[in-house]
């Protein structure tokens, strides 16, 4: 199996205790739209029961599925950090119910309930190295060459450059070695 299929496998670690925490409970039909590309971001979202698809529309109007969540897993929390719009699309892939809670109520819980903010900091931690692992896996020459507008023969020449810089390691697999290119981005 491999990492990608894994990291959607991927089941929370612990329960998420709601006591005291102002929720609202939304149950969804399948292919039923949770929030749309745009709208205002004024919630923090989690998966009670079934599972949600994150999509983008790029502006050309190519869709892409950014995640697949099921039951335990948040979604939605960029307005805790300031998105003001919906940067993606959330939509229920099963009969889902989804528990909402505006960004003030999660921000207040995150200051008064440590168990709830590890809980939510647990999940944090988990889907970015999901997401991590799944780059690596996905990313190909030629998907680098399209998101930087060049050929993929110039893609080619770049990481062999920087592979023989140290850099990155680039044998099937591409590992970014952090401590170099920070020496180089603080230059």
């Amino acid at each position: 199996m491999s990492k990608s299929k894994r990291a959607l496998a991927v089941k929370p670690i612990d329960a998420v205790d709601w006591t005291g925490v102002g929720v609202q409970r939304v149950e969804h039909d399948p292919a039923a739209q949770i929030f749309a590309q745009g709208d205002p971001a004024t919630s923090v979202m989690y998966v009670e029961k079934g599972a949600v698809r994150l999509s983008v529309l790029s502006h050309a109007g190519k869709e892409a599925v950014v995640a697949v969540l099921d039951a335990g897993h948040f979604f939605g929390e960029g307005c805790l950090a300031g998105q003001m719009h919906r940067m993606a699309t959330a939509t229920a892939m099963a009969p889902s119910t989804i528990l909402a809670v505006e960004k003030s109520e999660m921000v207040r819980q995150l200051h008064a309930a440590p168990a709830f903010a590890d809980r939510f900091l647990t999940h944090m931690l988990t889907r970015n190295i999901r997401i991590e692992e799944d780059l690596v896996d996905q990313v190909s020459q030629e998907v680098l060459a399209e998101m930087v507008g060049t050929t993929r023969s110039r893609v080619n020449f770049f990481m062999n450059k920087f592979r023989k810089l140290g850099f990155i390691d680039y044998n099937g697999a591409l590992k970014i070695n952090n401590s170099l290119l920070s020496v180089v981005l603080r230059d």
